[in-house]
């Protein structure tokens, strides 16, 4: 077994809860079995784990992770020092990032409500699935959704004593049966994840042929994968893929729109997006998108 700590003090501000669950990633969970019980709660010295995929390091590799004050401990089966600090963006200069957030009110408060939030950049096949799976569906659920593919589908990893589960491969998926993924209630979205994955597997495509693409031709080229629309694939790019621009249009970006930002309202997804990045600030438009997600979802009766 590997451990280590990681110091925040040149990372910058860092909350380990709101970035981990604030419906960015699915593939992460809690040792206590309390994702997403406290919406909107910040400051957790809980243990969240996850096995980083065989395509990543080489092997399926179990890493742990807690913050406490100012360090991040972490225990694995790999040296995962500079897998973390990928997978948590603890590169991203986060105060020059804020700085380039325009003056509006309820992204001020969803700032000092998430202080430290960050975005994720997760492998991208566990997250183009994971957002497949994510229509019309609650957080939680979309969560629990992952679990069951991953322990039905994924390999098997042990570490410390316990059993834990890998995402499954694109070949694991496109394996399965209609039928078994829509047992694990995946419902309409079952043929969706199968015939995606098997893309994937066959070799026909990947979600990391867009990275050398601009932005909205990167966007066109994911929605090639079955099930997967617009806001699906600005998902994938903002979560996974470096385009932190994408503003993927939610329902709860809708009603901010909506209700806050009328004028970008343009009808069509593509000129609804272009005028609503610009008035987020157009390179990080991403993170910003995120932190009002978060505080709208969390807290209903916020103001937009």
């Amino acid at each position: 077994m590997e451990s280590g700590t990681i110091s925040l003090e040149r990372v910058g501000s860092f909350d380990l809860q709101s970035t981990l669950e604030s419906g960015q990633s699915y593939t992460w969970d809690r040792a206590d079995g309390r994702m997403y019980e406290r919406p909107g709660a910040v400051g957790s010295t809980a243990w969240y784990h996850t096995v980083i995929p065989r395509s990543v390091v080489g092997t399926e590799a179990f890493v742990r992770v807690r913050q406490t004050d100012d360090r991040l401990e972490w225990e694995s089966s790999i040296d995962a020092h500079d897998e973390l600090c990928a997978l948590l963006r603890l590169d991203d200069d986060l105060d020059a990032i804020i700085e380039s957030f325009p003056e509006e009110p309820a992204l001020s408060r969803a700032l000092e409500r998430f202080d430290g939030m960050r975005l994720v950049r997760d492998p991208p096949f566990p997250t183009l699935i994971s957002f497949i799976c994510s229509a019309q569906m609650r957080v939680s659920r979309i969560h629990q959704m992952q679990r069951r593919l991953a322990e039905s589908f994924g390999t098997s990893v042990t570490f410390d004593g316990a059993t834990y589960h890998a995402f499954p491969t694109p070949e694991q998926l496109a394996s399965a049966s209609e039928s078994a993924l829509r047992s694990l209630k995946l419902g309409y979205r079952a043929p969706y994840v199968r015939e995606s994955a098997a893309m994937v597997a066959s070799g026909t495509r990947d979600p990391t042929d867009v990275q050398n693409l601009s932005y909205e031709a990167a966007r066109r080229s994911l929605t090639e994968f079955v099930g997967v629309g617009e806001k699906v694939a600005d998902c994938v790019l903002l979560f996974s893929l470096d385009f932190l621009e994408a503003v993927p249009l939610d329902t709860w970006i809708r009603r901010a729109i909506a209700d806050r930002f009328p004028d970008c309202d343009r009808g069509s997804y593509a000129e609804t997006s272009r005028a609503i990045r610009t008035r987020l600030g157009d390179t990080y438009a991403g993170y910003a998108q995120t932190y009002l997600f978060h505080h709208l979802r969390t807290n209903e009766t916020a103001s937009v």
